[in-house]
C-alpha cells in the first residue's frame, strides 16, 4: 500500500466567513448561521447553526 498524497497546497488560501440570519415558517422562526468557506473550492465549506458568536467557540 502506498502512502496517501496530500492535495493541500503548501500555502493554503485564507478562508472566508459569512454570517446569516435565516428565517423560516413565513417569518415566524429565525436562527443565525455561520459559514466558513475555502473560496478556491466549491466542495470545501462548513456551516453551523449552533454558533452564537465566535467568542463562545473558544
Amino acid at each position: 500500500m502506498a502512502p496517501a498524497e496530500s492535495n493541500v497546497p503548501v500555502q493554503p488560501e485564507p478562508l472566508e466567513s459569512h454570517s446569516y440570519r435565516i428565517t423560516v415558517d413565513d417569518g415566524r422562526e429565525s436562527f443565525y448561521a455561520l459559514s466558513i468557506e475555502d473560496a478556491s473550492s466549491d466542495d470545501a465549506w462548513l456551516m453551523s447553526d449552533t454558533a452564537v458568536a465566535l467568542d463562545s467557540m473558544q
